[in-house]
């Protein structure tokens, strides 16, 4: 069974938090179309979500696979080998991760953040508004 993933996380175009609920064992996000209450799998959404990030992470997977080996105090080749394969296995990870969901903590974590996924009423995701990095003070003395 997997979990909705980004639950807390999604609000509908006018900005209206989107409920979970299950139909039967399947988990599904319900937007409120005028009184009418439209049950969208999660994985379907949650689907949508993980392809634009993969496809971010895919964008930018050097630079990614860099500053983690840096952050780690491990940046030698081998390291960076490693983490570039692991980016390159995000789909199996994903799989993984519907089934387990995130973490109540981890999501109101994101959701402090800013983190933030808008759908439509058919559950197409509309966009996502991902935290800014924050400025950087180099040079600002």
């Amino acid at each position: 069974m997997t979990r909705p993933m980004f639950a807390g996380l999604i609000v509908d175009e006018y900005d209206q938090p989107v409920e979970v609920t299950y139909v039967g064992t399947e988990p599904c996000y319900v937007v409120n179309d005028a009184g009418f209450r439209r049950h969208i799998p999660s994985e379907q959404v949650d689907r949508q979500v993980l392809e634009l990030l993969t496809s971010q992470v895919e964008e930018n997977k050097e630079a990614i696979a860099d500053q983690t080996a840096k952050m780690l105090g491990q940046d030698d080749i081998f390291s960076r080998a490693m983490l570039l394969n692991q980016l390159d296995t995000l789909d199996q990870q994903f799989d993984k991760l519907l089934e387990q969901g995130i973490p109540e903590e981890g999501r109101a974590y994101l959701g402090m953040l800013g983190f933030r996924i808008v759908i439509n009423l058919h559950g197409e995701v509309v966009r996502v508004d991902q935290p800014a990095a924050p400025p950087s003070d180099e040079g600002n003395e």
